[in-house]
């Protein structure tokens, strides 16, 4: 690269999931379809994956309102005028890290979903869900950590657009949980609205006090799927 003064970490490669088990499939797969793979060298999109890497990993860092374009720029050894070649504005290339954030949780959910073998109760289905969900937050890059960070810092034209993304995750869990309800495993009392919402957001808040220098991640993902799984599903 020429105008590149160093390369920033690029994400694990990831394939397409199958639609097995309520993988996360649909209007969520095509709101998250965007590209993360390095492209081919020296091309404009190279450039502007670069500027979308070190973008989330300075957000992830310092948030919203810390980081400027021209930040974003130094870490990624250009010129500030050349991301105007590659994105309208902060605002877009927030947009895109919000996307692209989910994209890797969804796509490690899918991921989880489609190994699943036949035959698993549900109890046993949500920790695979759980632990995917956890993985793709902590332990995949920058992005899904960036997405949870600034999200409810970032201005609200930014939120409403990357909400039909988050909407469609959001239906997927509740369509998930009533096979829950169906499968007697959750009470038919319980509210799935609220449901979703708590455990969703507490997995999403992890990316705030997760340590690992207190442990593995294995454990730690053990420790919360038995926090989910035990005072969620009826024994």
């Amino acid at each position: 690269m020429n105008s590149m003064t160093k390369t920033p970490r690029t994400p694990k490669s990831r394939s397409s999931s199958r639609g097995a088990n309520a993988s996360v499939a649909g209007a969520a797969a095509d709101a998250l379809a965007i590209p993360i793979e390095a492209p081919s060298a020296q091309s404009p999109l190279e450039t502007r994956s670069i500027i979308l890497l070190c973008a989330a990993r300075l957000l992830r860092e310092n948030g919203y309102a810390a980081v400027s374009l021209r930040q974003i720029a130094t870490e990624a050894g250009i010129r500030a005028s050349t991301i105007y070649y590659h994105f309208e504005s902060k605002e877009e290339i927030l947009f895109h890290v919000l996307e692209e954030g989910l994209r890797v949780i969804v796509h490690e959910v899918n991921k989880g979903v489609a190994a699943m073998p036949a035959g698993l109760s549900f109890q046993e289905r949500l920790r695979v869900v759980v632990r995917s969900h956890l993985h793709g937050l902590l332990q995949v890059g920058d992005f899904s950590s960036a997405n949870i960070r600034i999200y409810g810092q970032v201005p609200e034209d930014v939120r409403m657009r990357h909400a039909r993304s988050r909407n469609a995750y959001g239906k997927w869990w509740t369509e998930f949980l009533k096979q829950g309800v169906a499968e007697g495993a959750i009470s038919p009392k319980l509210n799935l609205g609220v449901a979703r919402i708590f455990v969703v957001g507490a997995l999403n808040w992890t990316v705030e006090w997760y340590d690992p220098r207190r442990g593995t991640f294995d454990a730690f993902a053990d420790n919360v799927c038995t926090l989910v799984s035990g005072g969620l599903v009826r024994a």
